[in-house]
């Protein structure tokens, strides 16, 4: 099957972003990326797939959980492993945001008991 073109024009499809990486990083030859293509068929050895899918965690600033991607495991796309990644950006986005700080708990003021 035919690689699937990307149709953003504005900003780069998740796909594309993780083929970015496969490239810059990784110096995968552009011909041999394809949505299709298994992450074993890349010729990346075990340590540089986990390395991989941490660069490619890591340029969405989210995590998946081993439970649900094993890059060693046959079988998986660069294409399912996009959707994986829109899963987790679209999981992280509904997550309500955690506070930056904690609020600081409310201590009495002896001042205070003194006015009253």
């Amino acid at each position: 099957m035919p690689p699937i073109a990307s149709l953003a024009t504005s900003a780069p499809s998740t796909y594309d972003a993780i083929a970015e990486v496969l490239v810059d990083a990784f110096k995968i030859e552009p011909a041999r990326i394809s949505p299709y293509a298994a992450l074993e068929s890349l010729g990346l050895d075990s340590l540089a797939l986990m390395e991989f899918v941490f660069a490619v965690e890591d340029r969405f600033d989210v995590r998946i959980p081993e439970e649900r991607l094993d890059p060693t495991q046959a079988g998986v796309t660069l294409g399912a492993l996009a959707g994986l990644i829109d899963d987790a950006v679209a999981a992280k986005a509904a997550s309500p945001a955690a506070p930056a700080t904690p609020a600081a708990p409310a201590v009495p003021c002896p001042e205070d008991d003194a006015a009253a």
